[in-house]
């Protein structure tokens, strides 16, 4: 099976949804991001810090190329992963690109519990009005390259427990039915 990327806003569910799913599938799943982080032995944020984002962008699109040659896996990318170079056309190209898609509110929701802001410190010292607004830039800002997935899936019910299970079982059944018909 050629590999599966998951795309979407931090807090959509990638991670989430991406570990269920390979265990439905029984295939390997991959963070993007902590591929990244093992590979240079480096957080993103010590990336960041140390070499900017250009850098931890180049640094993606050759993890990303890497990881697009792998077989049975489902890769997480970051949440800006497809927004950079022709990182999207990689994917799609390589592989089958799902954007899940969960609302701005959601997202909102999902962000401000209190051990989702402390893992994200791009978002760690917003007030609620400023990361409303935040979410809201950014969503609108990479809406143009999470429509080129080669398809959409409502990711708002994706929580921790039952529901997650039941969501990566409707989600495996339309990857199934999308390549059984293309």
């Amino acid at each position: 099976m050629t590999p599966i990327f998951l795309i979407g806003y931090m807090g959509s569910g990638k991670t989430t949804l991406g570990r269920a799913l390979a265990a439905k599938m029984q295939c390997e799943f991959i963070d993007l991001d902590h591929y990244i982080e093992n590979r240079f032995h480096k957080t993103v944020k010590q990336i960041f810090a140390d070499s900017g984002e250009a850098r931890f962008r180049d640094l993606e699109t050759r993890m990303l190329e890497e990881v697009s040659d792998f077989n049975d896996v489902i890769v997480a990318c970051g949440g800006g992963t497809p927004c950079f170079g022709r990182n999207i056309d990689v994917m799609r190209e390589k592989g089958l690109v799902i954007y899940l898609h969960v609302s701005v509110q959601c997202l909102f929701n999902r962000l401000t519990l209190p051990h989702s802001k402390a893992k994200r410190p791009i978002i760690a010292d917003k007030t609620d009005e400023e990361l409303m607004q935040f979410i809201t830039e950014n969503v609108e800002r990479r809406h143009p390259f999470y429509s080129k997935a080669h398809f959409m899936f409502d990711a708002t019910k994706i929580e921790t427990g039952p529901e997650t299970v039941v969501t990566a079982a409707e989600l495996e059944q339309v990857i199934l039915d999308y390549l059984k018909n293309n």
